[in-house]
């Protein structure tokens, strides 16, 4: 199921888990803020559960945000959601979140309630582990999706990836699975001392009891991985009832847009391409000493 498809279910059910987080942090039951909002208590619970049916009105959507005591920045936000859901739009390609891709939003949601974060990436190191100044140096790249000629861009977009990787070390944090291609840690990005802290943060990282990191490396010859190109699978806790908040979701990024795959089908092939190269990849001991290897050349270019 491509965006265009999913875009509503996950959108609704994204913006459920946003007034969810946001009426607790207010310290409202949901009985209290249906009785102050004078809605059904049912009415709210389908809100938060995201429900397809639930018709958003700006005003009653304002009226939710003032009594959560709702940020200028999730009022915005929770706007243009419920917004997107009046007019059947694809979100992620209209709002305009300043510093970042305009579909990226509905991938931060989605990964920040994981569980489990399986990544691959044959060119970059991956957004939750990489340094600011390697961050910085990707920025500036034309082509990508942030406006190079835009410094104040360029920074929100630096600050938001270095502050998203507090997710890693958050009380029931995810579970994070990365591979990297051998590439990755060969092609300078920056200088010789901005690629030597980049991978000395990999190594940092890998040691967080929830974080696995390897390297496909060079010699594993050719791999399920090459015809895919990076991903990442996303898979959600289960709710009171035991069902997952999401279905599994594998996600693809392009440079003029995203994919969010979550038939079964769809899943499964990208698990099956995850197995082949998790079975070719150096296993966590030598993936870090081969890290250190590279890391340490570049300290001594």
């Amino acid at each position: 199921m491509s965006h265009a498809v999913t875009g509503s279910t996950m959108l609704r059910r994204q913006i459920g888990r946003k007034f969810e987080a946001l009426r607790k942090a207010a310290g409202l039951t949901m009985e209290q803020a249906a009785e102050q909002l004078d809605r059904a208590r049912a009415t709210m619970h389908r809100i938060e559960n995201g429900a397809e049916h639930v018709r958003f009105r700006q005003a009653d959507v304002k009226e939710m945000l003032k009594l959560y005591g709702a940020s200028v920045e999730d009022s915005e936000l929770l706007l243009a959601m419920t917004a997107a859901t009046r007019e059947n739009k694809n979100w992620w390609h209209d709002y305009i979140g300043s510093g970042l891709p305009k579909w990226f939003q509905l991938y931060i949601g989605l990964e920040a309630a994981a569980s489990n974060i399986r990544q691959y990436e044959p060119e970059l190191v991956p957004g939750l582990l990489q340094t600011r100044a390697y961050a910085e140096r990707i920025f500036k790249m034309p082509g990508g999706s942030i406006d190079t000629e835009n410094s104040d861009e360029q920074r929100r977009a630096i600050q938001l990836r270095v502050e998203r990787q507090a997710l890693l070390t958050r009380f029931s944090a995810p579970q994070l699975s990365v591979i990297i291609n051998e590439a990755v840690l060969r092609r300078p990005v920056g200088n010789a001392t901005i690629m030597a802290e980049q991978l000395h943060q990999i190594l940092k990282a890998a040691e967080l009891p929830n974080v696995t990191v390897q390297v496909l490396a060079f010699s594993a010859g050719l791999h399920a991985g090459a015809m895919s190109g990076s991903f990442s699978i996303m898979e959600f806790p289960e709710d009171n009832h035991g069902k997952e908040v999401e279905p599994p979701v594998a996600y693809l990024e392009a440079a003029t847009g995203a994919i969010y795959l979550d038939k079964p089908h769809e899943t499964a092939a990208y698990n099956s391409i995850w197995s082949d190269i998790a079975g070719r990849a150096l296993n966590e001991s030598r993936s870090k000493s081969l890290i250190h290897e590279v890391a340490e050349e570049y300290s001594r270019a």
